[in-house]
């Protein structure tokens, strides 16, 4: 039986409470910068405050002028200079110090936001980027602290002016006649009814297109990664059908979003727009004149103070917009920074060798359905541990428990006799290495990517160490040589590449690793080389490996097969052939299929 899909009003309600929850999210990130942003609000109260005052000016001009009796210049140019220039000075040094104020607050605070989430980035179990895409921690670094830049930035400057400069304008033309000032706002309530009608079902939208965006994203990231493979295979419909599908939905959701927005603005142009208030204002000020309520001069006043407040409405609905997204983003960025770090030990303890046992270990991603079952397993110092089966029984899972990429469901992990719960992480991971299939090098000099294993390795330990992965003489044919840049002057094939990751190791010189066959989709001068490089790895080390091609393990001390989550046997090559078990049966399989790609 399948989950139906929520209701409309089911779904309306969640959205609400997932707001409800970014909203106190967003509280509680904005919390270092609310004193400033306080601060840049009444600043920009006083200058809303000083942008009526040439409004005033100029009525009180008008009067002065239009009075009977001598013109006196002095007095006209003290009104000049104190209503105008004094407002427009007051205006613009105030409004100009709450900008510096909220974009000095938002500097610090993206600063503070990323350092935080580099930290927590580098607390997390590793396994927790193994599910989770690139994407969408570079959503959440990049785009999502970016989000909140307008709203501390700008929006609660704006806003305040925005809401503030309309009513001290309403309130002057209260003074100067009520009906002046319900003039005013005539077309107001038209546009608050009509855009509240238009926005109904925003945040659900607005959770749909954020969702569409983490997706795309992720998508990009992934076919941007294996289009390698897509060229070199040819199945570029099937690999673009993903990302085909992505765009699709975002767009789908784009178009929901923005279309409410599109019509606001239509809508906005008529009823709160610039000449129609203008000539509302007009209009209905020639009626109050003929009806010996207000002056002409008033009505100029008041017509010019009604004139700026479609600007401050429309920029309310713009900031309210940008609000929404901060919001969402708010929630995201939460979310990531309250991901449960690596429990660390406040008593870390050393291990005493360079032994591994696993005991009684189980083991759930989602803590209900179990991926491994009472594994227990003994990995002698110096030995060589390989791990066979088929696809999903649980052998790279089994393996990254070793290095702590997360941490077991029940039992033990034992480095050297000690938990590896009980062990600092950067103890562990000076005892703990690791190469991969998926090699990635970053986008530094080759030197400083091998270095990465030991930071502070000189360059003849570099190149010591590049040469025991037989990749020194490939790394001397670039042009920069070692200072070459990985992704500029630099280009590696899959097999350098891993290489690299192997001279790394090296460097590292950890007394355990856990290998995921480096050889298993290498071309066969690559692997020749890759083989080498390995046979000077394992020297000596405690190894256990993630075996795709049997015949790279028949000499390992100990061959586990593992079938769902299970060790179904284990020994060394030639007893598990005599058992004529699944592990024999595996090896007729691989032969055969060698003898078969010999024959063509």
């Amino acid at each position: 039986m399948t989950n139906a899909e929520p209701s409309p009003r089911e779904q309306l309600k969640q959205a609400k409470l997932a707001a409800a929850q970014d909203r106190v999210a967003l509280k509680e990130l904005l919390a270092p910068v609310r004193g400033r942003t306080a601060l840049a609000q009444l600043l920009q109260l006083i200058a809303a405050a000083a942008t009526v005052v040439p409004f005033i000016g100029i009525v009180e001009l008008g009067r002065y002028l239009l009075a009977a009796g001598p013109i006196d210049a002095a007095r006209v140019w003290t009104i000049v200079a104190v209503f105008v220039g004094g407002g427009l000075a007051v205006r613009t040094l105030a409004g100009g110090l709450a900008l510096t104020l909220t974009h000095h607050a938002d500097v610090q605070l993206q600063g503070e936001l990323r350092r935080r989430l580099v930290v927590t980035l580098g607390r997390l179990p590793l396994g927790w980027f193994g599910t989770t895409s690139s994407g969408e921690v570079r959503k959440a670094v990049q785009h999502d602290v970016g989000e909140l830049h307008h709203l501390v930035a700008h929006a609660a400057v704006e806003k305040t002016g925005a809401l503030a400069t309309p009513l001290f304008g309403l309130a002057y033309c209260w003074y100067l006649d009520w009906r002046l000032g319900l003039l005013a706002i005539g077309t107001i309530p038209i546009y608050l009814v009509v855009y509240g009608v238009l926005m109904r079902g925003a945040m659900t939208r607005m959770a749909q297109m954020n969702e569409g965006i983490a997706q795309i994203s992720a998508t990009i990231v992934e076919f941007i990664a294996g289009v390698s493979v897509v060229k070199t295979f040819g199945e570029t419909g099937k690999a673009h059908k993903r990302f085909a599908d992505a765009a699709d939905e975002f767009n789908d959701g784009f178009a929901g979003f923005v279309g409410p927005m599109v019509r606001l603005r239509a809508v906005s142009s008529v009823f709160v727009e610039a000449p129609v208030v203008l000539l509302v204002n007009l209009a209905g000020g020639l009626w109050f004149i003929r009806n010996g309520w207000v002056t002409p001069i008033e009505v100029l006043g008041a017509t010019l103070v009604a004139v700026t407040i479609p600007t401050a409405v429309l920029a309310v609905g713009y900031s309210a917009a940008a609000s929404r997204q901060a919001v969402a983003a708010a929630g995201r960025l939460t979310a990531l920074l309250n991901t449960p770090e690596l429990p660390i030990s406040d008593d870390p303890q050393v291990p005493q060798d360079n032994s591994v046992s696993f005991s009684g270990v189980e083991f759930s991603y989602d803590g209900t359905n179990a991926v491994l079952h009472d594994i227990s397993l003994d990995l002698p110092a110096g030995s060589i541990t390989a791990l066979v089966g088929p696809s999903g029984s649980g052998k790279s899972t089994l393996a990254t428990l070793v290095p702590r990429f997360h941490d077991v469901t029940s039992g033990e992990v034992r480095i050297g006799g000690v938990d590896v719960r009980q062990i600092d992480p950067a103890v562990l991971y000076r005892h703990v290495g690791f190469v991969l299939q998926d090699v990635q090098l970053l986008g530094m000099s080759v030197a400083d990517n091998i270095r990465l294993g030991r930071a502070g390795a000189d360059d003849d330990e570099v190149r010591a160490a590049a040469r025991a992965a037989h990749i020194h003489d490939r790394i001397m044919a670039l042009p920069g040589g070692y200072d070459s840049v990985v992704g500029e002057d630099a280009h590696f094939s899959g097999g350098e590449a891993q290489r690299i990751s192997i001279a790394r190791a090296l460097l590292a010189d950890t007394p355990i690793l856990v290998l995921d066959e480096a050889t298993a989709f290498a071309d066969p001068d690559s692997e020749a080389q890759i083989q080498a490089a390995l046979s000077t790895l394992i020297e000596g080390r405690t190894v256990l490996v993630i075996a795709h091609r049997l015949g790279s393990i028949v000499g390992a001390d100990n061959i586990v097969v593992l079938g769902d989550g299970r060790i179904v046997e284990q020994g060394r090559h030639g007893e598990l052939l005599s058992r004529e078990g699944v592990f024999a049966r595996m090896w007729q399989t691989y032969t055969a299929a060698g003898e078969l790609e010999a024959a063509r």
